[in-house]
């Protein structure tokens, strides 16, 4: 049997086996390969065709079609419809910027998340760490990728740069790439060519130019970086999905200026993963990692093992996505309001007696 002309895009038996249901009703399989003002590119056995997502646009935003979606789409008809989407394996979401609190989903089936950092400025671990909560929570496996390394040409300064964003990132790789020159192209291409990859970053992160270096030709945009912060606009201004010439797609994203986290716990985990496992071993298992005894975590930072700055993130991260699940879990503002009266009620309790001794 010859292979399907959507295996490239990533179709595959357990694909084929979900959209049992909707070929019986007539309708065509095909990938999401690009999303704007409520219409959608989809690429089909037949060619890519354009169709209208009426149908699948819920209230929920979590629930509209995105790039990377397998979606059952009419055979013909002007206009053409979108009539379901198959369940996602993995799904990136953010928070909106809006003060509605509203998740955003960036991209869906998703395998590996590439997180682009550029050289050209100073490192941001804390967002490097951000990025990486987001990534972990959608599924995918996070790949941290240093572009315009070319920029950087000794290989002792390359190293310990490298070094510092492995220490925020543990458990995923850290490669180095030059666009320009191809170092690491490589690499990296054969990290993606199994599955599908999303390209994600900052603008200026030189994203556009690694998606164009991958693809082999200037499919993307391309714009200088300011020289005064390293900082660039936005040269991709949607989703698109692409077919690598090395096996896998991409889907390069526009610049993210704010990346808010979205009911990310399980990611904030996952990115500072050496701080809950020393947590386990705390006198006291609801213990803040302040100045209360037998903390395991104070002890390692004390020691040198743990930088005070990765502590101080995860808490940041931790209180941010805490906010974020409590305006959609009354429950969970139930007990933060409970949790502060208490913390309130130690503490007053705390001032009294040290009044008292004053006294």
């Amino acid at each position: 049997m010859s292979p399907s002309p959507l295996a490239p895009y990533g179709w595959d038996d357990a694909w084929a086996e979900a959209f049992a249901p909707y070929a019986s009703d007539g309708l065509l399989p095909g990938r999401v390969v690009r999303v704007d003002r409520g219409q959608c590119d989809v690429v089909t056995a037949g060619g890519t065709v354009r169709a209208d997502t009426a149908f699948v646009t819920p209230h929920d935003p979590l629930r509209v079609v995105c790039t990377g979606d397998w979606v059952a789409v009419e055979p013909g008809g002007n206009p053409r419809y979108v009539r379901a989407y198959l369940p996602r394996r993995t799904a990136f979401v953010r928070s909106t910027s809006s003060k509605r609190s509203e998740g955003q989903i960036l991209a869906a089936n998703v395998d590996h998340a590439i997180v682009a950092v550029s050289l050209a400025a100073e490192l941001h671990l804390g967002r490097v760490e951000r990025f990486l909560a987001l990534a972990w929570e959608s599924g995918a496996q996070p790949v941290v990728v240093l572009t315009k390394a070319d920029l950087v040409p000794d290989a002792a300064t390359r190293s310990h740069l490298v070094q510092d964003v492995g220490t925020s990132a543990p458990g995923v790789p850290v490669l180095t790439v030059s666009a320009r020159d191809g170092d690491g192209l490589d690499v990296l291409a054969a990290v993606v060519s199994g599955g599908t990859a999303v390209l994600l970053g900052q603008s200026g992160a030189g994203k556009s130019t690694l998606a164009n270096a991958l693809l082999g030709e200037d499919v993307m945009d391309v714009r200088t970086v300011r020289e005064v912060d390293g900082k660039g606009r936005h040269t991709t201004t949607t989703r698109n999905l692409l077919v690598l010439p090395g096996g896998g797609v991409l889907i390069d994203t526009p610049g993210l200026r704010g990346v808010g986290l979205w009911d990310a716990g399980t990611g904030v985990g996952q990115v500072f993963a050496e701080i809950e496992e020393l947590a386990e071993g705390c006198r006291f298992h609801d213990c803040a990692h302040e100045s209360e005894p037998g903390c395991a975590v104070r002890a390692a930072i004390d020691a040198g093992d743990l930088p005070e700055r990765r502590l101080e993130s995860y808490r940041k991260l931790l209180r941010e996505n805490q906010r974020i699940v409590a305006k959609t879990d009354a429950r969970l503002r139930a007990e933060i309001r409970k949790d502060w009266k208490r913390k309130g009620a130690i503490g007053r309790a705390a001032m009294e007696a040290k009044r008292g001794r004053i006294r």
